[in-house]
């Protein structure tokens, strides 16, 4: 029989925001089940920013998210966007890091064993989170 130890909260306190224009789509539900197992609190930021948006706008944006979070995924934003947030912010800001398109999904694939992708899945994800903010 194998026990299967718990998942620790090593995210305890940690405010995570999900800037996304459509934060409640399977995407942006991985990225919170998988921060809130470990026991952060994500937040669905509406992005209220796009490519035509000043710089000064995302610029001041990015502070805001730095002074609320811990760390910002954005998703389904444009790539520029999300550099020019990445550069301006004080935190990590991960680049649609729960999307299928990004490499973490690819690694979920590749993995060995019997365990559901979706888990797979899950358990990349965290690890990155984890790696990045404990």
């Amino acid at each position: 029989m194998r026990l299967q130890a718990p998942e620790m909260k090593l995210l305890t306190g940690r405010r995570l925001a999900l800037m996304s224009p459509h934060p409640g789509d399977d995407e942006g539900s991985e990225f919170a089940q998988a921060a809130t197992a470990l026991g952060a609190h994500v937040s669905f930021v509406q992005p209220g920013l796009d490519e035509h948006s000043s710089p000064w706008r995302v610029d001041a944006t990015a502070r805001m998210l730095s002074r609320l979070y811990d760390a910002v995924e954005c998703q389904h934003l444009p790539a520029a966007l999300t550099g020019r947030i990445a550069r301006s912010a004080d935190i990590p800001v991960f680049a649609g890091l729960a999307t299928a398109g990004h490499p973490t999904a690819v690694l979920a694939q590749a993995l060995d064993g019997d365990i559901v992708w979706a888990v797979k899945r899950r358990k990349i994800l965290q690890a990155a989170l984890v790696v990045s903010l404990a």
